[in-house]
C-alpha cells in the first residue's frame, strides 16, 4: 500500500510540474498585461499556482485545469486590487511610483493603452484577444456573464481604437 501511495503521489507531482512549466509563461504575461506591474504580477502567479497545487488531486482531474488557474489567478489580483485600493483611501496617500521594468515595458503604445482601461476591460481583452479564448470560455474564467465579456472587449477595442489612431483634425 505504501509503495502504491508513493507512486500516486510522484505522478501527481509530475503531472502538476509539466502543467506548471506549461502554464507559468502564458499566465505570467496575462498578468503582466493586466497588472502592468511585473512583481505583482509574479506574486498573482505564485498565489496561483500554490493554490492550484494545494487542489491539485481534483483540480488535475478537470476538464480544463487551465481555465481554473486562470479563474484563480484573476481571483487573486482582483483581491490584491481591492486590498490596495482600500489601504490607498485609508492613508490618502498619491499613488506609488511605477514599477521601473513595467516602464521600460510600458514604452509600447499598446501597453499604454491597455493601461487606460479599467481592469475588467483588460483582463477581457487579453483573455479573449491574446489568448483566443471565446466569450464563454472568458465568461467563465472571469466569473461574469458572456455578453458582459462582449460589451467589455468592445469598450476596449473601442479604448485602443482612440489611443492609437490619429487624429483626423
Amino acid at each position: 500500500m505504501q509503495l502504491g501511495r508513493r507512486i500516486e503521489v510522484a505522478e501527481t507531482s509530475a503531472d502538476f510540474e509539466t502543467f506548471f512549466r506549461s502554464e507559468r509563461p502564458r499566465l505570467f504575461g496575462s498578468m503582466l498585461l493586466i497588472t502592468g506591474s511585473t512583481h505583482e504580477a509574479d506574486d498573482v502567479v505564485q498565489e496561483a499556482f500554490f493554490k492550484v497545487w494545494e487542489r491539485w488531486d481534483r483540480v488535475g482531474s478537470m476538464e480544463d485545469p487551465t481555465g481554473y488557474l486562470y479563474r484563480t489567478a484573476l481571483n487573486a489580483q482582483r483581491s490584491a486590487y481591492r486590498r490596495t485600493v482600500r489601504a490607498a483611501k485609508r492613508t490618502f496617500s498619491p499613488p506609488p511610483s511605477p514599477d521601473p521594468l513595467a516602464a521600460v515595458a510600458g514604452r509600447d503604445e499598446v501597453l499604454r493603452a491597455l493601461g487606460a482601461m479599467t481592469p475588467r476591460q483588460r483582463t477581457a481583452i487579453v483573455l479573449t484577444e491574446l489568448h483566443g479564448y471565446d466569450t464563454d470560455e472568458a465568461a467563465r474564467a472571469m466569473g461574469i456573464r458572456p455578453g458582459t465579456v462582449r460589451v467589455l472587449v468592445s469598450k476596449g477595442r473601442a479604448a485602443l481604437r482612440a489611443r492609437t489612431e490619429p487624429n483626423d483634425e
